[in-house]
């Protein structure tokens, strides 16, 4: 059984359109060693809030990011489990193409 037959087709869509950004990838690299606050990724990413809670709610849609609030504060990590997701599905296709004869066109 293949990770397309057991994860939702529109969850794989939404993770890999997040992946699609430039910013939301910057967004994962940050988050990669520690949760941090919507403070510090403005900080280091130098971008409007409005463009980053745009980019935010993408990643958090996707689920490739979680969130947890501390007071006013709002702090996001590395949802890993969909990442593996997003990873088995293509190492779904690495896998199948060994199976898969090649086959000669246009001869």
């Amino acid at each position: 059984m293949t990770i397309t037959e057991v994860a939702d087709k529109s969850t794989i869509k939404k993770g890999f359109h997040a992946l699609s950004d430039s910013i939301r990838i910057e967004v994962l690299d940050l988050l990669r060693t520690q949760e941090l606050c919507v403070c510090e990724l403005l900080e280091v990413l130098n971008i409007s809030q409005s463009k980053l809670s745009f980019h935010l709610k993408t990643l958090k849609e996707a689920g490739l990011v979680r969130t947890r609030q501390e007071g006013r504060w709002i702090y996001y990590s590395l949802n890993l489990p969909q990442l593996v997701v997003l990873e088995q599905y293509l190492a779904d296709f690495r896998r199948m193409t060994s199976l898969v004869p090649s086959r000669k066109c246009c001869d």
